[in-house]
């Protein structure tokens, strides 16, 4: 079996082939997960809208 691997690694036709797409895949998926779960963090913080920051005569 592995004079096999090393055959098709000897020809130059070596591919990432399944496990690399699944690799990929499943970072893929876990971008988005993380994305979501923070999309839904930042919107559950509660910013005042009652003044502005910026009033003339404050300094900052």
């Amino acid at each position: 079996m592995t004079a096999i691997v090393f055959a098709a690694a000897a020809d130059g036709d070596v591919s990432p082939g399944v496990l690399g797409f699944l690799v990929v895949a499943a970072l893929g998926f876990a971008l988005f997960l993380l994305v979501k779960s923070m999309r839904k963090q930042i919107s559950k913080i509660d910013l005042p809208h009652d003044r502005d920051p910026r009033k003339p005569g404050e300094n900052a």
